[in-house]
């Protein structure tokens, strides 16, 4: 199957998608990719801890704006990345018809991507690391 639009997911997206977001925008500039929260901080802009560790990758994540994960985002995306096995069951109880499409972006590397929300920075600059390397991984399938 052809993926042309990628949703990633995180509990508030102001941290660990907005991140994944970024670098997939980076990676696979012909493709569409947003991301959402389960619980989002609508209208919040990106962690500030966030946007300091995308700044060592030379990624602005400046225009970012927290939205709510909903159906109509599930429906459009051919590939919905999240951050733990919680949050994929949670969306694929939630929508059924997310099952098949819905991984954990650390899921080649058996891993969950931990939140960094209201850790220090060192945690926030781990985590980034932590999500490029997972979306390399991810490459083969786009």
């Amino acid at each position: 199957m052809k993926i042309n639009n990628i949703l990633v997911v995180c509990i508030g997206n102001i941290c660990r998608s907005p991140m994944a977001e970024y670098f997939l925008k980076q990676k696979y500039p012909q493709l569409h990719i947003e991301s959402a929260g389960i619980s989002a901080l609508v209208g919040n802009s990106a962690d500030k801890k966030a946007c300091q560790s995308m700044l060592n990758y030379n990624i602005d994540l400046k225009s970012h704006i927290a939205k709510q994960l909903n159906a109509d985002l599930i429906r459009q995306a051919d590939l919905i990345l999240v951050m733990s096995q919680n949050q994929q069951k949670h969306i694929e109880k939630t929508w059924p018809f997310a099952t098949g499409k819905t991984f954990r972006i650390g899921h080649w590397q058996g891993k969950n991507v931990p939140d960094p929300y209201q850790h220090e920075q060192f945690i926030f600059d781990e985590t980034c690391t932590l999500i490029q390397s997972c979306i390399e991984d991810w490459k083969p399938y786009i």
